[in-house]
């Protein structure tokens, strides 16, 4: 029966690895890239430029936007001027912190600060070229970019209401709209494009005075209008990545407090329903996808008991792996399609690395357990 029972087992592992897919594969790490400079204790998200493999990470620990390459995991070099972790005696203001979001946009980043400005970076000069003011007194905080209209979106999260700002990428760098979330009570988080209608998603932890009513901003990047918002329950979703069929997954930070239990949530854009709950992994701030690996991964820094990395098969809708994380806040997740390395930054506090983290899916036949 031993015997039996193994053959089973190679066979099962042999169909799937012959079917080509790797989505039903855990993580495994492969790598830490140093960081030099000042420790890693504070930072935010992080981008993969998927055109030239370059992973640009949020640093706040050294005032910087931290450049690397991700496919040879190595650092590269940071471009400064951003205003660094903010304190109020001990404690940290992560409202008023930077940077924060980052994305690349032709030959420039784009990053928001902790003073409600976005920074410009020549990516070739390695320098910041222009300040863009968003008209608040706190973080522009995460960032996204349409292609096709180039127009970038930038949340301030902590203004009362929150908002987003629209700017041209073109050379003038006009801002186009300001969009506010009116009915948003705990911020407005991460956006994302969807290039299959053209417009920004953006994710609404909470709408209205009720705790477990969430939803997805829908933006039209040409009019600077907000659309019509998708309603979410007991997620509370900060993140927000777009994966296939216009699905998208949102990082629910829903984590068994006062909205029930931990999961994450896929929804679909072209219908707007509800596609799947996942449970058994919550507390996520930044989500990724990988078309590459056809993976969806979470950035579950508030997991209980402690901080995991999960790993979602995109086609199946289902949890694969959790990957218990040592270490502060790892909290942003980015992903290099062209080798499949998904990159986590690690803070130094708790026992952490103080790096980023290199993890690679593990081959089909280890996935079946």
């Amino acid at each position: 029966m031993r015997v039996k029972h193994a053959l089973l087992l190679t066979a099962a592992a042999f169909a799937l690895a012959a079917s080509g897919s790797v989505n039903a594969a855990g993580l495994n790490k492969t790598g830490e890239i140093t960081i030099p400079g000042e420790p890693l204790t504070s930072f935010d998200i992080s981008f993969v430029n998927q055109k030239d493999q370059h992973y640009l990470l949020a640093d706040r620990s050294n005032k910087s936007i931290d450049i690397f390459d991700a496919s040879a995991d190595k650092y590269i070099g940071r471009v400064g001027g951003f205003v660094g972790l903010i304190k109020n005696g001990e404690k940290a203001v992560s409202d008023e912190s930077g940077p924060n979001g980052v994305v690349v946009a032709g030959d420039e980043a784009w990053a928001g600060d902790g003073d409600s400005t976005v920074k410009i970076i020549d990516l070739k000069t390695m320098k910041v070229v222009d300040t863009i003011k968003t008209g608040g007194k706190t973080r522009l905080d995460e960032v996204a970019y349409d292609p096709k209209d180039e127009v970038f979106i930038g949340v301030n999260d902590a203004e009362n209401p929150p908002y987003a700002t629209l700017i041209s990428t073109k050379p003038d760098h006009k801002v186009l709209a300001k969009v506010t979330f009116a009915d948003a009570k705990d911020g407005a988080e991460q956006p994302a494009y969807n290039p299959a209608d053209g417009k920004f998603y953006v994710a609404i932890p909470q709408l209205g005075s009720d705790e477990k009513k969430g939803g997805v901003a829908v933006i039209d990047p040409t009019s600077g209008k907000l659309l019509k918002t998708l309603e979410v329950d007991n997620c509370k979703p900060n993140g927000l990545a777009f994966g296939p069929d216009q699905n998208f997954l949102l990082g629910c930070q829903a984590n068994g407090k006062k909205v029930g239990s931990p999961m994450l949530v896929v929804m679909n854009a072209q219908t707007g329903k509800l596609v799947a709950d996942i449970p058994d992994i919550g507390g996520a701030d930044m989500v990724a996808y990988s078309a590459k690996n056809g993976q969806y991964y979470s950035a579950s820094s508030n997991f209980q008991p402690s901080p995991v990395l999960g790993v979602i098969d995109a086609r199946t809708n289902k949890l694969v792996d959790k990957v218990a994380i040592t270490g502060g806040s790892p909290h942003s997740v980015a992903v290099d399609d062209a080798n499949g390395h998904v990159l986590l930054p690690v803070g130094k506090p708790n026992g952490g690395c103080g790096c980023v983290q290199v993890y690679s899916p593990s081959s089909p036949s280890t996935a079946v357990r």
